[in-house]
């Protein structure tokens, strides 16, 4: 396939900005960064909110694992596959508390995979909706 090919799942939750779920290059699948919501809404699987829209309470669990099938989606529906993931940049808000669990989902994720993707988790301040992990990920397609 030549050229720069855009994609968008009709799946992973839309974008909060100008910008595609994914780009095609080649071979090589670059997708923005991917969080935990639900498509359709502005539901945050695993989020409690105050009444100014805060972060009262949250499970990161329910969050990884929510985000882990935002990605899953997007990547089939580029064709591509979480065995394809080369490379994955993580952004957690709470290193300290979250990274644990975080880390323990990623080896059950990545089990089966014969090679797992390089992987880079940084701490941030915060993300652009009130969630606690966000992915931003490379992958190829055959």
């Amino acid at each position: 396939m030549a050229g720069k090919e855009i994609i968008n799942s009709a799946k992973a939750p839309e974008p909060v900005g100008l910008y595609p779920h994914a780009r095609r290059a080649g071979n090589t699948l670059y997708l923005s960064g991917v969080g935990p919501r639900e498509r359709g809404t502005t539901k945050i699987p695993g989020v409690e909110l105050d009444e100014k829209g805060n972060i009262k309470s949250y499970d990161i669990e329910t969050q990884c694992r929510s985000v882990f099938q935002n990605v899953k989606w997007i990547l089939e529906e580029a064709g591509s596959g979480w065995d394809k993931l080369i490379d994955v940049t993580v952004y957690l808000t709470n290193m300290k508390d979250d990274f644990p669990v975080y880390n323990r989902l990623w080896a059950e994720y990545f089990k089966d995979v014969k090679t797992p993707p390089s992987r880079t988790t940084l701490e941030i301040l915060s993300l652009p909706t009130p969630i606690a992990i966000e992915l931003k990920c490379i992958a190829t397609i055959d």
